[in-house]
């Protein structure tokens, strides 16, 4: 079996990312492919400085999909707030402790 893992799907309504979710279930389910609704999520991330309401949820063939703060994409920590200060922080202490793997192998 093959898996697809962190899709991004980016809309400017709701109402446009579930439209988007559900098209891209029916084309995974057509070539053979399952989205599997307990692992998918979603995070709301404010690109504007918009602070508005959040209207409605985002769900799979009506099922409701989890929503999270914060979410690792390719390496790098998205945070619903739109801060970097957690990603830094993790970077700094990856770094930090592979130069110390690195002496003692030195």
């Amino acid at each position: 079996m093959l898996f697809a893992d962190d899709v991004v799907l980016i809309d400017e309504s709701r109402e446009g990312v579930n439209t988007k979710l559900e098209r891209w279930r029916d084309t995974l389910e057509a070539k053979g492919f399952r989205l599997s609704r307990s692992k998918t999520k979603y995070l709301h991330y404010r690109f504007s400085a918009d602070k508005g309401g959040i209207v409605g949820e985002v769900a799979i063939e009506g099922a409701i999909i989890p929503r999270v703060e914060r979410f690792r994409y390719l390496g790098s920590l998205i945070q619903e707030s739109g801060g970097i200060d957690e990603d830094i922080n993790h970077q700094i202490k990856v770094r930090c402790k592979n130069e110390k793997m690195l002496r003692v192998f030195v």
